[in-house]
C-alpha cells in the first residue's frame, strides 16, 4: 500500500523542519505528546512553555472532526489540561462506529484569534495532477469544503506560483493577507511534493498581523517513496486507524514484509473472532472478506491479511505461525475456522508455500485441535496438486480436520462450507495433474497442427489489419487498439529466464512461428546470448547491457516488459520511452512512488504509449501473446484454453484475480479473447476505460468482464460510456471490496489503490451505479461465472457467438527441473555430500542449524567436528582440536612452507597463490608426519609389540620413526607446545593407551641421543588416535578409517593456513621486493671441462 496516514505531530514535524517560506511560521515545534505513562515533571522539564502559555490539547489517533466530538480542550493552563484528560486518557470511547481507546494527546500552545482569521487549505493527489483547495473561512463549522472551496489543479510535472495562487483561490482575500497566504501555500506545495505527500489538509490555518499558525493539520504519505525519503522523514510510525489497536503481531508481520521481495500483510480486525483467513493474493484476500461478509460473518471475522510475491517456505512459514498463535489464544464456544484460500497463482510454487504453513500446522497441532479448528483450503497453481496432498495428509496425520480443493471448485466455494451455507463433498473431484496437460502422449516430437488462433466468430485476418487510431497532427500519437498480434516481438528489461521460458512455451503452444522475445536487456552484465528451449529445440536470445544496443538491433519489437525492481523502473521506462518504436511496456515492479507514476502516464500519453501496471503480472492475448508470468505455467494456460483465443474479454486490477478469471471464463465460455491486469497502484498506467474502449472497437470481442475494487471513481466512467452509447457490447462487472463499508474501522487492503476516501468510491455504490447503468453485476462474487455463463448462452442463442470445434494445441516438453520437481523424474546424482546443505532457509553442518552453532558456542573445534567427523564431539574434543591449530599455526619464516609463500608474495603473486606455493611443500618430509606417526603407532601398538620391539623393528628395516625427532628441541630444551598439549591431554582425555606408548618410545630414543623427542607432530598424531578411539564418537573401525584417509594431516594444513597467510600480508606490509637468492648462499658445482 502506498498513501498511509501520519500523526498530525509527525506531519507538523516535517512541515515546521522543511517549509520554505517568506511567511512567518509561528509555533515552529512547540508540541508535547502525552500518553497514560507520561512522566508530567520530565515533560514540563523538556517544555518550559507548558507552564507559562495557555494550551490546547486533543487527542492524536487519526480521528476526524474532533471538535464537533468535543474531543479538543481550549484555552487551559496545565493543571486544566491534566484535568481535561482524566476523564477521557486511556478511556473507551466511540468515534461514528469505531469504539476505541484514547491513548495518545498532543499539547500546543493556544492561539488567541478572530474567526475571519481562519482558513482552510488542501492539498490531495489525483491522476492528472495535485488539486489545491481553498477557502477563506476554515474551523469546525467550515462545511462541504469540495462544494465550497476554490480549486486549482497543478497538472503532473507543473509548478505553482504564487500569481496563480492569487489569481485562482485568493479571490476573497482582503488584499494585505494574499502576499503571505500565497508565499505559504507555494511553501506548503513544494513541501508536499519534496516529501511525497499525497494529502496535506490544515484546518484551521490562522492568518495575524503576528504571523501564520497551523493549527489542526491532517496528512498521508506516500509510504512507497521511503527509499528517497529516508533522510528526511527519519523512521515514520504509521498509527493504526481509530478503532484498530496496534498488535505486536501486526509489525512482525510488516517486518517481515519490509525484508522480504514478496508481500506480506495482517490486519487484525477482532482477536476474539472465529474465522481466520490466510489467503494469498491482494485481490484474492478481499474476496475472501467480501464473501465472508455477505454470508453473515462480519463480526467473527478475525483478521484481513494476504501473502502472495512467491514468499519462500521459512517466510510463509513465519506468516503462518503468528495467525495460528493469534488463533488459539482464546477459545470460542463454537470452535474456529481458518480459510487458507487463493486464486490461481501465475509464478508461486504453490507446494513450496503450503510446505511453510504444514509446518506451522504441525507445530500447533495440539492447541488446534484443543480449539477445535476447522481448515479449509481451496488454492491453484504452479505444483499446486503436490501442494494440496501434503496440506490433506497433514489433517490426516494430525487428526484436525481439513478440507481441500483445487481449481475445479469455485475460488470462495470453501467460504459457503465453512460457514454451513453449502454442503462440503464427501469427494471433490480431482483435477488432471500438471503432468498429463504436459507430456505428449504419442511420443512423437513433432509440432501438430496449426491450433485454432482466431476467435470463434473472428475472421483470421482482423487483428493484424486493424490499425491505430489516426490523430490529427497536432495532437499526441494515437494509441493502438491492438496492442499484440501473433507476430508481437519483445524486449525483456531483467535476468528473468523463467518468465522468459514461460512466454517462449505459450509462443509454442499457441503454434507461433517465432518466439516473442526478441532480446533481453541487462545492465549488469557484458553482452552475451542466453539459452532457451523453442519447443524441443535449443535456441539463443541475445542479452544487451546497453537498451539502445538492443532497440537498434532488434527495429522490429514494439512492446517492452519490464522487471526492473521498484527503484529503477521509473528511470528505465523513462529511458525505453525515448524509442518511438515502443507501443507497449508492462512494468510489473510494486511500489513505485505514485508521483512518479503519474509522471511515466504523463510522458506516455505524449508519445502515445500503452502502459500495463506498476504493480501488476500484465496481461495475456490467448494465441498471440502473453507478458511474463501472466496465466501461470502451461498446465493453466493449457487447462483454460489459453493457446487460442475465445470471444471474451477481461480486464482486472489484480493480477492473481485475472489467472482465476481466466478459469472462470474458460469453464462458462468459449474461452478469453484478451486480457489485463491493469495493476493494483491508486494510478495504473492505464485504466478500465482505455482497455474496455479496445475491446468495444476488437471484432473478435463479444462480451467485456470487468473486475473492479474499492477505491478510486474509474467505474463510473463505464457507467457514462454505456449511457452514451460508447460502449454497446455486454459488460460483465463486479467491484470488490463491498465489505469495507461493514468494518467499524478503516482497512488498507493489499492494492494501493483499494481503500475508498469518500462514499462513492465504495464497491457497493460503484456495483449499484453499473447495474443502473445497465451491467450485468452478480449479486456476489460468488455468482460471477454464473452471471458470465447467462450472458455467453445468450449471446450464443442470438448467433453472435458461434461455437468453433476445438483443435488440440502442439505439446511441449517439461523441463527438467519442473518434473523433478513434480516428482515424475528421477536422476542420479553426480556427487553426494553428507555435512552440508545450504538449500534451505538456514545453512546446516552436518543436521546441526548454524543457529543452533551459535547458540551452543560450538567454536572453530565444533564446525571442524561436523564438517570433518560429522559429530557433535564433546567440549573436550573440540578445545582440543582448537589447541592444536593454535600450535601448529606457524614456526617461523625459515620452514620450507613459509619460505615459499613469502618468496611467492615477494614475486608480487596474490594471497591464494602465495598460500598454495606453501601448502605444497607439506608432505612426509615438512609437517606431514601427524598422519604417518599416528598409522606407525597404532599398528605397532594393535599388533602388540613392546616399545623397544618396535624400535629395534624400525631401526631394523632402516626407517625413520616418524613423529620422532627435532632439530632444536631435546630432551633437555623441551617443546612447550608439546608440553602444553600433553598437560591437557592428561587432564581432559578419558584414556591415553597410545599416548602412554609413544611415550616409552620416546624415553628408548632420548636415551640414544636428547634430541630423539616425541615432537609435536607426533604428539598431535597420536592424541588423536586416543581421542578417536576413546571419546566414545566414533566406533573403533570409524577411528581408524578418518586416519587411513588422512584425516589428520588436515589438522596441520588448516593451522599452518594461518601462519602462511600471515606471512604474506607481512611481506605485503613491508612492501618487500622480488627475492632474489644469494650467490654466496649456493654451491655451484659444475663438472669440469674436459678436453678431447
Amino acid at each position: 500500500m502506498s498513501a498511509k496516514a501520519i500523526s498530525e505531530q509527525t506531519g507538523k514535524e516535517f512541515l515546521y523542519k522543511y517549509i520554505s517560506t517568506s511567511a512567518a511560521i509561528q509555533n515552529r515545534f512547540k508540541y508535547a505528546s502525552v500518553t497514560e505513562s507520561t512522566d508530567w515533571d520530565r515533560l514540563v522539564h523538556e517544555h518550559p512553555w507548558l507552564l507559562t502559555e495557555r494550551l490546547v490539547v486533543k487527542p492524536d489517533q487519526l480521528i476526524k472532526r474532533r471538535g464537533k466530538l468535543g474531543l479538543i480542550g481550549v484555552n487551559l493552563d496545565l493543571q486544566g489540561v491534566k484535568e481535561w484528560l482524566k476523564p477521557r486518557l486511556g478511556k473507551e470511547t466511540f468515534v461514528a462506529k469505531a469504539k476505541g481507546i484514547l491513548r495518545n494527546f498532543l499539547v500546543e500552545p493556544f492561539v488567541p484569534h478572530k474567526q475571519d482569521e481562519e482558513v482552510y487549505v488542501c492539498i490531495y493527489a489525483a491522476r492528472e495532477g495535485d488539486y489545491v483547495l481553498f477557502h477563506h473561512e476554515g474551523g469546525v463549522d467550515v462545511g462541504d469544503v469540495d462544494a465550497k472551496a476554490q480549486k486549482f489543479l497543478v497538472k503532473v510535472d507543473e509548478k505553482l506560483c504564487e500569481d496563480d495562487v492569487k489569481t485562482h483561490l485568493l479571490g476573497q482575500v482582503h488584499n494585505q493577507k494574499k502576499d503571505i497566504l500565497a508565499s505559504f501555500i507555494v511553501g506548503l506545495f513544494r513541501l508536499y511534493e519534496d516529501l511525497y505527500f499525497t494529502y496535506l489538509e490544515i484546518n484551521p490555518l490562522v492568518i495575524s498581523q503576528n504571523g501564520v499558525f497551523v493549527l489542526d493539520m491532517a496528512a498521508k504519505i506516500d509510504a512507497t517513496a521511503d527509499y528517497i525519503c529516508k533522510v528526511k522523514w527519519g523512521d515514520v510510525e504509521f498509527p493504526p486507524p481509530f478503532g484498530r489497536e496496534a498488535y505486536p503481531e501486526e509489525a512482525y508481520i510488516a517486518d517481515l514484509d519490509a525484508k522480504s521481495g514478496a508481500s506480506l500483510k495482517l490486519t487484525i480486525l477482532n482477536p476474539k473472532g472465529r474465522i481466520w483467513t490466510m489467503v494469498a493474493g491482494g485481490g484474492a484476500s478481499v474476496v475472501y472478506s467480501d464473501t465472508i461478509c455477505d454470508l453473515g460473518g462480519v463480526d467473527e471475522l478475525a483478521n484481513y491479511g494476504e501473502y502472495s510475491g512467491a514468499p519462500s517456505e521459512q517466510q510463509t512459514y513465519d506468516y503462518a505461525k503468528t495467525i495460528l498463535s493469534l488463533m488459539t489464544k482464546e477459545k470460542h464456544p463454537d470452535g474456529k475456522i481458518l480459510i487458507i484460500g487463493g486464486s490461481i497463482a501465475n509464478f508461486t510454487n504453490v507446494a513450496a508455500t503450503f510446505k511453510g504453513i504444514v509446518r506451522a500446522i504441525k507445530d500447533y497441532q495440539v492447541p488446534l485441535k484443543e480449539h477445535e479448528v476447522t481448515i479449509f483450503v481451496r488454492r491453484g497453481g504452479p505444483n499446486y496438486q503436490e501442494g494440496l496432498r501434503v496440506m490433506g495428509e497433514v489433517g490426516k496425520t494430525t487428526g484436525i480436520p481439513i478440507h481441500v480443493f483445487g481449481t475445479e471448485t469455485h475460488m470462495t466455494a470453501i467460504v459457503g462450507m465453512a460457514l454451513g451455507h453449502r454442503p462440503i463433498p464427501n469427494q471433490p473431484p480431482t483435477a488432471a495433474h500438471t503432468a498429463n496437460f504436459l507430456l505428449n502422449a504419442s511420443g512423437s516430437t513433432s509440432t501438430p497442427a496449426t491450433s485454432r488462433t482466431t476467435s470463434f466468430s473472428e475472421s483470421r485476418n482482423h487483428e493484424d489489419s486493424t490499425p491505430a487510431k489516426k490523430s490529427k497532427p497536432a495532437a499526441p500519437p494515437a494509441k493502438s487498439t491492438v496492442l499484440f498480434t501473433h507476430h508481437t516481438k519483445s524486449i525483456v528489461w531483467g535476468m528473468q529466464t523463467r518468465a522468459v521460458q514461460g512466454m517462449l512455451d505459450f509462443d509454442y503452444v499457441c503454434s507461433r512461428e517465432q518466439p516473442s522475445v526478441a532480446a533481453m536487456v541487462y545492465p549488469f552484465t557484458g553482452d552475451h546470448k542466453q539459452k532457451f528451449y523453442w519447443g524441443h529445440k535449443e535456441i539463443l536470445i541475445p542479452v544487451f547491457k546497453n537498451m539502445a544496443d538492443a532497440m537498434k538491433k532488434h527495429p522490429e519489437v514494439d512492446v517492452l516488459i519490464s522487471f526492473a525492481s521498484l527503484r529503477s523502473a521509473y528511470d528505465s521506462t523513462i529511458e525505453t520511452m525515448q524509442f518511438p518504436q515502443i507501443r507497449t511496456i508492462a512494468i510489473i515492479a510494486e511500489g513505485i512512488p505514485e508521483a512518479l507514476t503519474r509522471r511515466l502516464i504523463k510522458m506516455a500519453d505524449e508519445k502515445g504509449v500503452t502502459i500495463i501496471g506498476p504493480a501488476t503480472v500484465g496481461g495475456i492475448k490467448p494465441g498471440c501473446f502473453k507478458i511474463g508470468n501472466t496465466g501461470g505455467m502451461l498446465d493453466n494456460i493449457l487447462a483454460s484454453k489459453l493457446y487460442r483465443p475465445g470471444s471474451v474479454a477481461y480486464v482486472s486490477r489484480s493480477g492473481g484475480m485475472s489467472n482465476e478469471l481466466n478459469n472462470i471464463i474458460s469453464r462458462t465460455t468459449d474461452g478469453v479473447f484478451e486480457g489485463v491486469a491493469i495493476g493494483g497502484d491508486r494510478y495504473p498506467g492505464s485504466t478500465f476505460m482505455d482497455h474496455i474502449l479496445r475491446y468495444q472497437d476488437t471484432e473478435g470481442v463479444k462480451m467485456i468482464v470487468v473486475l473492479g475494487e474499492v477505491g478510486g471513481t474509474e467505474e463510473y466512467k463505464i457507467c457514462s460510456g454505456i449511457r452514451e452509447g460508447r460502449i454497446t457490447k455486454p459488460v460483465v462487472c463486479w467491484c470488490i471490496g463491498t465489505c469495507a463499508t461493514m468494518f467499524s474501522s478503516e482497512v488498507q487492503f493489499g492494492h494501493a489503490g483499494a481503500c475508498a476516501n469518500q462514499a462513492s468510491e465504495t464497491a457497493v455504490a460503484k456495483n449499484q451505479a453499473l447495474q443502473e447503468a445497465g451491467v450485468f453485476v452478480p449479486r456476489s462474487f460468488d455468482e460471477l461465472g454464473d452471471v458470465i455463463k447467462s450472458v455467453y448462452d445468450d449471446l450464443v442463442t442470438q448467433g453472435v457467438i458461434v461455437p468453433a470445434q476445438e483443435v488440440p494445441p502442439p505439446t511441449v516438453p517439461m523441463d527438467y527441473s519442473w518434473a523433478r520437481e513434480l516428482g515424475l523424474i528421477r536422476k542420479p546424482a553426480s556427487f553426494m555430500t553428507s555435512i552440508c546443505d545450504e538449500r534451505g532457509q538456514e545453512l546446516i553442518y552436518a543436521g546441526i542449524s548454524i543457529t543452533e552453532v551459535f547458540k551452543e558456542d560450538m567454536g572453530i573445534g565444533g564446525v571442524l567436528g561436523l564438517l570433518w567427523f560429522q559429530r557433535r564431539l564433546p567440549k573436550y574434543a573440540s578445545h582440543f582440536i582448537e589447541m592444536c591449530l593454535m600450535v601448529t599455526a606457524d614456526h617461523g619464516p625459515a620452514v620450507s612452507g613459509a619460505h615459499n609463500t613469502i618468496v611467492c608474495a615477494r614475486a608480487g603473486k596474490d594471497l591464494v597463490s602465495s598460500l598454495t606455493s606453501g601448502l605444497l611443500t607439506i608432505g612426509d618430509r615438512f609437517g606431514g608426519a601427524l598422519d604417518a606417526a599416528a598409522k606407525m603407532f597404532s599398528h605397532a601398538f594393535d599388533s602388540g609389540l613392546i616399545p623397544m620391539e618396535f624400535v629395534n623393528k624400525m631401526k631394523k628395516e632402516g626407517k625413520l620413526i616418524m613423529g620422532i625427532g627435532h632439530r632444536v628441541k631435546s630432551i633437555n630444551n623441551p617443546d612447550m607446545r608439546v608440553q602444553i598439549l600433553k598437560d591437557y591431554v592428561k587432564q581432559h582425555f578419558p584414556a591415553t593407551p597410545l599416548l602412554d606408548y609413544a611415550l616409552q618410545v620416546e624415553k628408548i630414543t632420548t636415551s640414544k641421543k636428547p634430541n630423539l623427542i616425541l615432537n609435536v607432530d607426533g604428539f598431535i598424531g597420536v592424541a588423536f588416535v586416543d581421542l578417536l578411539r576413546n571419546c566414545g564418537s566414533f566406533t573403533r573401525e570409524e577411528a581408524d578409517e578418518y586416519i587411513d584417509i588422512g584425516a589428520l594431516n588436515g589438522i596441520f594444513v588448516l593451522g599452518r593456513s594461518m601462519g602462511f597467510i600471515g606471512h604474506y600480508l607481512d611481506q605485503k606490509r613491508l612492501k618487500q621486493g622480488l627475492y632474489r637468492h644469494p650467490w654466496d648462499d649456493i654451491s655451484y658445482v659444475l663438472p669440469e671441462h674436459m678436453s678431447m
